[in-house]
């Protein structure tokens, strides 16, 4: 388990420094004077070019993903774990890079797909830090034997954790789409998704505690 973990995490290190570079690029070349709002828009194909960078880089995850796990929550503890060890570091890249950004709160465009995603920065590092922990917790009961398997509540918790958070990077499509100031952050959304996600979790996890699928392992 520490071994995938260890690789895991390295490929998530280095795979946000390749985003961290790319960003570093396009920066210079449409905000040389540095990154700020309202946007600076660029052309269709660039965005068409980003987009599919961005969907490129989801499959990366879930490819690794598949190959280190067995089963599909097995599968999709490692994905959470790497996908938030890329989140984290792609910050920590720009901040080593371009000293960016200045503070946790600072803006910044998030994803754009199927809509530019938009917020402070500490919205998607608060996700990416559950990710780590959920994933890490999910893949010790695996191996312990115990099967992890959602109740009908934590799928909906999860669910609607999920419509919180992303209406809160989505709402403000003037913002992105003609080029004006966004709107205050709708911070009461991101913190009740984050509690609905921990909630979500510690039913399935708590469920999971009971349900012994085997005996346990020690890879």
């Amino acid at each position: 388990m520490y071994k995938k973990i260890f690789w895991l995490s390295l490929f998530g290190i280095t795979m946000g420094y390749f985003e961290a570079a790319l960003v570093v690029y396009l920066r210079a070349l449409y905000y040389p004077e540095g990154f700020t709002f309202p946007l600076q828009i660029p052309t269709d194909f660039i965005i068409a070019v980003e987009a599919g960078r961005e969907a490129a880089s989801i499959i990366m995850l879930l490819s690794v993903a598949f190959l280190a796990g067995k089963k599909f929550w097995e599968r999709f503890a490692y994905f959470i774990l790497t996908f938030g060890i890329w989140d984290i570091l792609y910050y920590v890249w720009l901040k080593a890079l371009l000293s960016w950004p200045s503070s946790a709160l600072e803006w910044d465009v998030l994803f754009l797909i199927p809509l530019p995603w938009i917020g402070p920065v500490i919205a998607p590092v608060s996700i990416a830090v559950l990710m780590i922990v959920f994933g890490i917790m999910m893949v010790r009961a695996d191996r312990k034997g115990r099967a992890f398997t959602p109740t009908l509540t934590a799928y909906l918790l999860g669910i609607a954790g999920t419509v919180l958070v992303l209406y809160s990077f989505v709402y403000d499509l003037n913002a992105t789409l003609h080029q004006a100031m966004p709107k205050p952050y709708r911070y009461e959304m991101l913190i009740a998704g984050d509690i609905l996600f921990i909630a979500a979790f510690l039913i399935a996890y708590i469920k999971s505690r009971g349900t012994l699928q085997r005996p346990p392992t020690h890879q």
